[in-house]
């Protein structure tokens, strides 16, 4: 073991032990520091100033209260979360996410992927991640508004479209962004637009930023193809998942003549050997908040749902995790190698498991991590703070334009980073180091902060 990698490990296990009970925070910070050693080689002012450890603690961590009243009048309380993790390139950006798996870990986590994934994209964007284990699903639309205004009640102190702009991750979308805006500015008697992304096109939204992070991710795969002298035409492609960001990449890679085959929800994974129906896809999850199942039923025998096992036992060439973090394992991975796929790029964050990456690395499998491969959504975030600023609005086709050109940037840079460090095709290690790089550079240029 090099002196580097000890000091690492040491780092790690630190995190470990001074962060108990946060098995997925633990993980995030395991696979980016294990990119590391390379560069502290290169650079041995980051271990004199102990920037790797700086950047593993949060700047901030905020948890709260957020009591509110269902529709029958009984009182429920649910916890916030706002964990700022690092502002060295601009303010705080990342999603709220309502769910109720979510933790303290969790948020923590999805942040410090955030500041990686932010420094990436080329905007002056920090990273941060917030949310709350309240579950929508199910509740009524009063029911969400009152939850939503008692959360912003306790969070608009820290926030500010120069401090800290949240947007909308899982369970978090128009109806609660929207919510949230209107609680945020009745509170502070200010219109900042820029202080919430993902907002409604009539009140300060931009084009794009629904299909963001699915776009962005399809952009991503296909970028990685190109430099193998292959496109998205002809290929089979399963995705994970049926919301926001599945959908939007099922839409994307049909229009780039990809076929999909299968998508999920948490019921289970329907498969549609002819292409997903997009059209009636979004009526069932997107108008009606149904179920997969309800998709089978309507396309009768062309489509066969599947309760209760793996979407990556159907063969494909590409494949797509859009759902939630490790979702993607060991096993899986091996029957998607066995079944011929030759790329894989996360629309989630962090859906593969550490076992599962190296089966495809070690496979030849052209894998894009979630910090470059999603990247879309915050960018597109980025740009909708850009027309808030300037009081002005894009047109979608210009939007796109530029959606993809930051995600070629995006792969050109981890590409390129892989093989100045001597891993060619590593786009792991390749977003790793440029994301941490930027970062760890800001932070040494500003001092002891």
């Amino acid at each position: 073991m090099s002196k580097s990698d000890a000091q690492l490990s040491a780092i790690i296990d630190d995190v470990v032990r001074r962060n108990p009970a946060e098995p997925e925070f633990h993980q995030a910070v395991h696979e980016v520091l294990g990119c590391l050693g390379p560069v502290l080689d290169k650079h041995p002012e980051y271990v004199d100033q102990k920037v790797v450890e700086r950047i593993c603690e949060p700047e901030r961590q905020v948890m709260f209260r957020v009591p509110w009243m269902t529709d029958s009048g009984e009182v429920r309380v649910n916890r916030g979360f706002r964990v700022e993790f690092n502002s060295q390139l601009g303010p705080y950006k990342g999603g709220l996410r309502f769910h109720p798996t979510v933790t303290l870990g969790t948020i923590k986590f999805l942040g410090f992927e955030q500041v990686f994934k932010n420094a990436i994209t080329g905007q002056r964007i920090g990273g941060g991640k917030g949310g709350s284990d309240f579950d929508p699903k199910g509740r009524s639309d009063n029911e969400v508004m009152r939850f939503c205004q008692s959360f912003m009640t306790e969070l608009y102190r820290y926030l500010g479209e120069h401090t800290d702009v949240p947007a909308g991750d899982i369970g978090v979308g128009g109806r609660e962004i929207g919510y949230l805006f209107g609680q945020y500015k009745r509170i502070t008697n200010r219109y900042e637009s820029g202080v919430l992304t993902g907002k409604g096109l009539g009140w300060g939204g931009a084009l794009v930023r629904t299909e963001a992070t699915g776009y962005g991710t399809t952009f991503f795969v296909s970028e990685m193809l190109k430099v193998r002298g292959r496109s998205l035409d002809g290929q089979t492609v399963v995705i994970s998942g049926s919301g926001n960001v599945a959908i939007y990449a099922i839409e994307k890679v049909t229009q780039l003549g990809g076929q999909v085959v299968a998508c999920s929800d948490s019921s289970g994974y329907v498969h549609d050997p002819k292409g997903i129906d997009l059209d009636l896809l979004k009526q069932i999850k997107e108008v009606e908040r149904g179920r997969v199942s309800d998709y089978a039923e309507r396309r009768g025998g062309a489509a066969k749902f599947v309760q209760g096992s793996s979407i990556w036992q159907i063969p494909c060439t590409v494949a797509l995790p859009c759902a939630t973090q490790n979702e993607l394992n060991e096993d899986d991975a091996r029957a998607l190698v066995s079944n011929g796929v030759i790329a894989v790029a996360e629309g989630a964050n962090m859906p593969s498991t550490p076992e599962a990456v190296k089966v495809f690395q070690d496979a030849g499998v052209a894998f894009g991590p979630g910090k470059a491969a999603n990247a879309g959504g915050v960018a597109t975030s980025g740009l909708e703070m850009q027309q808030n600023h300037s009081r002005d609005r894009w047109s979608f086709e210009y939007t796109e334009e530029k959606l993809l050109q930051i995600m070629r940037c995006i792969h050109n840079l981890a590409y390129e980073t892989a093989e100045e460090y001597g891993v060619p095709g590593d786009y792991v290690l390749g977003a790793n180091i440029a994301g941490f790089v930027q970062v760890a550079d800001a932070m040494m240029a500003m001092g002891l902060v």
